[in-house]
């Protein structure tokens, strides 16, 4: 996911300002892995690409099209938009964004299951249901294309199915984020599959 968006050309941004504030500096030294000039470089980067400070949707989109000409990545870009957008503005700004580098570039194998987890729970209701499971593996399926190498044999159902066959301990028809993270951290080809 991130490879693709360190790689983008052109993310189409909108609205901003030239420096970041002492306050945003602070806050990304202290919540990333980054120190002050890593995060400055990041920080020229992402305002040559985005000189108004805001990553768009249809901009996420066409990035990752690039990427995955034969398949529609519509629906995963979306999946993976919402949950870079923290603030729910409908954009992605900066600090989301370093944030969201750190963690699935650098993050702990649980930090990225946990990122993982809430790009899963669609509706943000803290658990993954079956639809939502079904939902973000037919969007991978679909981004993978209809001839990719790639692609597994079964069906997004079947494959969601299996997953929570693995992970529901109490077999309510919800994972909790603790029942996905001991299912991925035990299950290391499960984990490859489902987090960045």
């Amino acid at each position: 996911t991130i490879r693709l968006i360190m790689q983008g050309k052109d993310m189409g941004c909108l609205g901003s300002k030239d420096r970041l504030s002492k306050e945003d500096m602070d806050f990304l030294k202290s919540h990333t892995r980054y120190d002050e000039s890593t995060i400055k470089e990041w920080y020229k980067g992402f305002k040559q690409d985005c000189p108004n400070g805001k990553l768009t949707p249809a901009k996420f989109v066409d990035m990752y099209k690039m990427f995955f000409p034969s398949g529609n990545a519509e629906e995963f870009c979306d999946h993976v938009f919402r949950t870079f957008d923290m603030d729910k503005n409908g954009y992605i700004d900066f600090k989301e964004f370093l944030l969201a580098i750190d963690v699935t570039s650098s993050g702990t194998p649980e930090e990225k299951l946990k990122w993982a987890f809430r790009m899963y729970d669609v509706d943000g209701n803290g658990v993954i249901d079956i639809q939502e499971m079904t939902k973000i593996v037919q969007a991978i399926y679909d981004m993978l294309g209809a001839c990719s190498s790639n692609k597994p044999a079964d069906s997004a159902e079947e494959r969601a199915k299996n997953i929570f066959a693995k992970m529901d301990e109490n077999n309510d028809g919800q994972l909790t984020q603790d029942e996905f993270l001991k299912g991925c951290l035990q299950d290391e080809e499960l984990s490859k599959m489902l987090a960045p």
